[in-house]
């Protein structure tokens, strides 16, 4: 790792799903968890790194690929103020650069020539394309007061998330129909955790920057076989 001046903060993410049913019997909003009387109750998921002087500290966050809005009144002042103390930012990947956004898309895609219709079992094939009708169809319902006020139909958000699912590889359609929830859909344009504090970041002037590049994040998963 390169070091460079003044206080560095790296992110950690983890991409966190579990694996539910595919019907409409699911959980419109999460579970959460009861706020935190204090500051001393809440876990920083921060790592101070110290060096010699007169060099400062760095620091290793841990993130969670959820809207900010759910977390952030969990995450206590010492990771806020060490975050604001940073000139240099560093993330797992740069959310910002839309030449990420559109690698991350392109990883995701079957083979040309080869569709889930083909790949898929035909009872499997047949539930995920009725789940999506369902969800397509739920759209409008989902949808908030928000969302539409800022310009958003059911048809875009649907196509924004679920959109050329048939070319999609299964791990990542499995991961997209896992985000498909009531609440997920009610959630969509509020960014997640790692990008708000890009954005952040970038508005506060510091230097940013990713440690990973997008085939380092898909490749492992696109060696995935069906067994696994």
């Amino acid at each position: 790792m390169v070091c460079v001046p003044g206080f560095s903060w790296l992110f950690l993410s983890a991409l966190l799903h579990t694996v539910a049913p595919w019907g409409a019997e699911r959980a419109a909003r999460p579970r959460q968890c009861d706020a935190p009387k204090s500051q001393s109750d809440m876990n920083s998921f921060l790592w101070r790194i110290k060096r010699a002087p007169p060099h400062p500290p760095s620091y290793l966050f841990g993130t969670i690929h959820v809207p900010y809005t759910r977390v952030w009144d969990f995450i206590p002042n010492s990771s806020k103020q060490a975050f604001r103390n940073s000139n240099n930012v560093f993330f797992e990947l740069d959310l910002t650069d839309p030449l990420t956004i559109s690698k991350l898309t392109s990883c995701q895609l079957l083979p040309h020539g080869e569709n889930l219709q083909t790949l898929l079992p035909r009872d499997l094939y047949r539930r995920l394309k009725r789940h999506l009708d369902y969800v397509k169809h739920m759209m409008p319902y989902w949808m908030t007061a928000d969302q539409r006020g800022r310009g958003l139909y059911a048809d875009y958000l649907f196509n924004a998330i679920a959109g050329n699912w048939e070319r999609k590889r299964p791990v990542w359609v499995m991961l997209m129909v896992n985000s498909l929830t009531e609440w997920d859909v009610r959630s969509r344009g509020t960014p997640v955790l790692d990008l708000f504090l890009a954005q952040e970041a970038e508005r506060m002037g510091k230097t940013t920057g990713a440690v990973e590049r997008v085939e380092e994040q898909c490749h492992p998963l696109n060696g995935l076989n069906f067994s696994q």
